[in-house]
């Protein structure tokens, strides 16, 4: 009996020091989360997300970004790196090319090539033969971590997010568990940079971002809208800005950004100009009181990523897309509490559908637009 007793006490002292000290990669931030606003006002639950038609993607995963090309066909991004290619109903699938690692945002440039954000491989550009040229993978000798979104202005310029300086998807086990360990620090290392195909070089046009994601031009294209996953917000932010620290100006607005979307009711991911003036835009996770409650509470969030990862505090499936004008007015929210559907994270319009674009879905669902 004894033996077993010192046995006992042995076993609970080492799950304690384990608990206590054992290396985890974060170094978690306190930070102020506003109090969850719930499923109200313009974001009242409903099911108008529900019951999608899915398009087979003949088992890929993840139709993370969908597009229409100047060729008229529909292409999105999937988990094993290939580009697909397809008709509006989903006939005449052909891999069009592969990155080697994970598109997550494109766009298409002047030229009709298609202009990549790859979490693995940096800024890419895809000729119309599929041809893949690296664009920039760094900036001021900074390699560039995790390319998440990217538009093109008219002049050629492209601005895209880094969403993270810290975690690179490479070193950490891909795309989803990279975003949760930065979520979870809070460091807010992301930054939003700009490509100029004529001179070739990359800057900093804002940083001080937690986890920067979707990215959308204004009409005029004087203005990003960005979405800061981490801290459930959108900014507005002038293209002009050069090196502009978004962590210092959150309670104090300047010319060059503000926060246009705050306090949303869940993690905003990707945005896409939809048709009038509409920007869509996905909420990938429900917010998650766990997490929110840990805000202040850094040294229970290290010990979060010491516990199995069933027991991590990852919010739960729910579907969720919504669109604003670019003055904030949302004027569209469609949601599917069952979250069949999983992580919406945006939608991309046409006059007879809505094609909604998921992190992880094995199918690419969509709906009529009404």
């Amino acid at each position: 009996m004894k033996k077993i007793v010192l046995s006992a006490v042995a076993l609970v002292a080492l799950l304690a020091l384990y608990l206590l000290a054992w290396p985890v990669p974060i170094n978690p931030v306190v930070w102020d989360a506003p109090a969850a606003p719930g499923y109200t006002g313009p974001h009242a639950a409903n099911n108008k997300l529900a019951n999608l038609q899915i398009i087979d993607l003949k088992g890929e995963v993840g139709p993370e970004h969908i597009q229409f090309g100047p060729d008229g066909k529909l292409y999105t991004t999937v988990l094993s790196g290939n580009i697909l290619r397809m008709n509006a109903d989903g006939s005449g699938q052909e891999v069009f090319a592969n990155t080697g690692g994970r598109v997550l945002g494109f766009d298409f440039d002047a030229q009709g090539n298609l202009i990549a954000a790859d979490a693995i491989q940096g800024l890419l550009s895809i000729a119309p033969d599929a041809t893949v040229t690296v664009l920039s993978d760094r900036v001021n000798g900074d390699p560039i971590r995790y390319a998440d979104a990217v538009v093109v202005a008219k002049n050629g310029k492209m601005y895209f997010s880094d969403a993270s300086t810290r975690f690179a998807p490479k070193d950490w086990g891909g795309t989803f568990e990279a975003s949760v360990l930065d979520i979870l620090e809070q460091a807010s290392t992301g930054r939003i940079l700009e490509y100029d195909p004529a001179t070739k070089a990359t800057r900093v046009v804002a940083s001080g971002i937690s986890f920067a994601n979707g990215v959308a031009l204004s009409q005029d294209e004087q203005t990003l809208f960005v979405n800061e996953t981490g801290k459930y917000r959108v900014w507005k932010i002038a293209i002009t800005s050069n090196h502009l620290d978004l962590s210092t100006l959150a309670v104090q607005p300047s010319a060059q950004a503000s926060v246009l979307l705050d306090n949303l009711p869940g993690y905003p991911d990707n945005l896409m100009r939809g048709l009038n003036g509409k920007i869509w835009l996905g909420l990938a996770k429900p917010r998650n009181p766990t997490i929110d409650n840990l805000a202040q509470k850094p040294w229970l969030r290290s010990l979060t990523l010491r516990l199995p990862r069933a027991l991590w505090p990852i919010p739960k499936a729910y579907g969720h897309v919504m669109a604003f004008t670019e003055d904030g007015k949302v004027v569209a929210d469609l949601q599917d509490p069952s979250g069949a559907y999983p992580e919406t994270t945006a939608i991309t319009e046409t006059p007879d559908r809505l094609y909604v674009q998921s992190l992880h879905a094995h199918g690419l669902g969509w709906l009529p637009n009404k």
